[in-house]
């Protein structure tokens, strides 16, 4: 009887449900978009219910589609958008606030408070991260501040925090497991990836109860079972979207290096047993930890990638859809250098500025939507070269590295040879491209003896192509420079 392995990718802007066969090719999948709130400026919510929602409808749908029954699912690995902040009531499982996403940037303010009281080196020096609005600390701490009631209710322990990777899991064991795996847990500002420990001191500054706070767990492990799926299945494996994506993408070797492009860009290079401290502003944090063991990674985060391109089709009105994007660029009139410095939410690494926002540069009266759509795909390849260039310095690697990429921009082939070209090394894209769903579907099925150990999966990876840059140096220095200039205009503003 065929099996499958059901992979629940939960991002920004949509919920995704996928079964992976025995051989782990993907057999079905379904997909819903939800609603993105921004109450103001810089704010950005969810609708926690909009997230279980989509989550049950997709599951159902992806298994009724493909006629599979809750019999035929070995396990469930989950995956997810980090950082995104719930807080719920135990007793009833409503929430008290929307969720607060990764990209919202409402508590600048305290972390600039925080930051001036001296409190950063000491963050940084448990958790690998730094004092950001980015990550879920400083969103508990704003939502216990101000919704009514909060704190105190928090302080009686009535009320559960989570990662979206928890709240899923609350809810599809029907409040039976209040649980998270390391790498959700690294990015919350509140873990010591040291020690694997909720940290008591980070989690005092916050006065933030660590009776809010789930168990925490490998990321394949035993994290409950569900049954509203139509019978018993077995939840197996967590990981946030980027670690699920390195792992994905099979970068089990120190050195390795992977980039996501989705609604943003994340980068991950591999360090082994090591915690390298990043002289560049980059973060430390879990890659993986499987079997009590924790590897660890360097991360550079870019806020705005893929959304740069929902912007042109949302916002401007340039594009119907993002598909059009590298036949406009290829139009794009090459006397031209128009630069869009996405910073529509503030600029992650390396700058972690919270305060600027997005700039254009270099427009004439003849830039239309040809260069806007060119300066769009450019932006993220610039952004990834700031990325890769901090990363090596700190790593101390040679400029010979080869970038493994996945993500939905990574179907442009436009935009992946621009990023060779910027960056002046290869870029080796799979033939799967949904290496996020994939690294939560092994890890899920790895821990029930359904898929191979992690050598047997790295030996299956499979490339499908490679792009070589074929940018000449003195282009290549004249167009980053260009960008570096407008960053450096773009936060003086």
């Amino acid at each position: 009887m065929t099996k499958f392995v059901l992979a629940i990718d939960q991002g920004t802007t949509s919920t995704r449900a996928i079964l992976f066969d025995a051989n782990m090719a993907i057999h079905a999948v379904s997909q819903q978009e939800f609603t993105q709130h921004f109450p103001q400026s810089g704010w950005v919510e969810h609708d926690p219910m909009d997230l279980w929602q989509t989550t049950l409808d997709t599951c159902r749908d992806v298994m009724a589609g493909a006629g599979v029954t809750a019999d035929d699912i070995v396990s469930i690995g989950i995956t997810n958008q980090r950082e995104t902040t719930l807080v719920w009531d135990r007793a009833t499982g409503k929430p008290v606030h929307n969720a607060i996403v990764w990209q919202d940037r409402r508590t600048t303010d305290m972390c600039q408070t925080l930051k001036a009281a001296g409190h950063e080196p000491m963050v940084t020096e448990q958790t690998g991260l730094l004092l950001d609005p980015y990550f879920s600390g400083t969103k508990v701490k704003y939502i216990l501040d101000t919704v009514p009631g909060a704190r105190d209710a928090a302080r009686a322990g009535q009320l559960a925090f989570g990662t979206v990777d928890t709240w899923l899991i609350w809810n599809l064991t029907d409040g039976a497991r209040h649980v998270t795996d390391a790498t959700n847990a690294a990015r919350t500002l509140l873990y010591d990836i040291r020690n694997g420990v909720w940290s008591d001191e980070i989690c005092a500054l916050l006065d933030i109860p660590q009776s809010m706070l789930p168990d925490v767990l490998d990321c394949a492990a035993d994290f409950g079972t569900t049954t509203v799926l139509g019978g018993s299945i077995a939840i197996r494996g967590v990981a946030g979207d980027q670690q699920a994506a390195t792992i994905g993408q099979a970068c089990f070797d120190a050195g390795m290096m992977k980039s996501t492009y989705g609604t943003g860009c994340f980068a991950l290079l591999n360090t082994g047993d090591q915690m390298v401290a990043s002289k560049n502003r980059m973060l430390t944090t879990i890659a993986y930890q499987l079997n009590g063991k924790t590897t660890y990674a360097l991360e550079g985060s870019i806020f705005i990638a893929g959304a740069v391109v929902q912007w042109l089709r949302d916002g401007m009105k340039i594009i119907s859809n993002a598909g059009e994007t590298a036949d406009l660029a290829d139009q794009a009139d090459d006397g031209q250098n128009v630069i869009i410095v996405p910073a529509f939410t503030g600029l992650g690494a390396p700058y972690w500025n919270a305060d600027c926002r997005g700039a254009v540069y270099g427009l004439t009266r003849n830039s239309g939507p040809a260069e806007f759509a060119r300066a769009a795909l450019e932006s993220v390849g610039y952004q990834t070269r700031d990325l890769l260039s901090a990363m090596q310095d700190d790593w101390g690697a040679s400029g010979n590295t080869t970038l493994r990429v996945d993500g939905g921009m990574t179907a442009s082939d436009w935009a992946m040879q621009f990023l060779s070209d910027i960056i002046d090394a290869p870029v080796d894209r799979p033939r799967v491209l949904e290496t996020t769903a994939m690294g939560a579907a092994w890890l899920a099925g790895q821990e029930t003896g359904f898929y191979p150990d992690q050598a047997g999966f790295a030996a299956n990876w499979v490339l499908d192509k490679t792009f070589a840059p074929a940018m000449d140096g003195a282009t290549r220095d004249r167009k980053y420079g260009d960008w570096k200039r407008a960053v450096a205009a773009t936060m003086m503003y």
